[in-house]
């Protein structure tokens, strides 16, 4: 496991959300040092403080342990539908042609 990587991902998702080291620290409950240690690969972090990171930046701890997450077909469906149950009959229609669209292209570069 590399450490370091882990590490710049939260880094990454930090900055995304607009948040220092510091708190992100305090709202994970952990230390600014060892938060700087865990972006910086010094330090291995535990499970519970990887759950409370995620946690904090809305990511899936795929998204940090992984620089692909891992595919679950059935996770990915699932989100899909509860995305578009929140659609109109109108943009339902609109998305299905855009995904058949993109399906084609897809395909065709294979």
């Amino acid at each position: 496991m590399d450490y370091y990587e882990i590490g710049q991902r939260i880094r990454k998702y930090r900055k995304a959300n607009n948040l220092s080291q510091e708190q992100l620290a305090e709202k994970v409950g952990i230390s600014t040092t060892h938060m700087s240690h865990i972006e910086t690969g010094n330090t291995k972090l535990s499970l519970p403080v990887l759950v409370d990171i995620a946690e904090v930046l809305s990511v899936q701890c795929d998204a940090l342990l992984y620089d692909k997450p891992q595919i679950n077909k059935t996770s990915m469906t699932d989100e899909i539908i509860n995305l578009l149950s929140s659609c109109s009959p109108n943009n339902m229609y609109i998305l299905l042609d855009v995904i058949k669209t993109v399906k084609i292209a897809l395909d065709k570069y294979k």
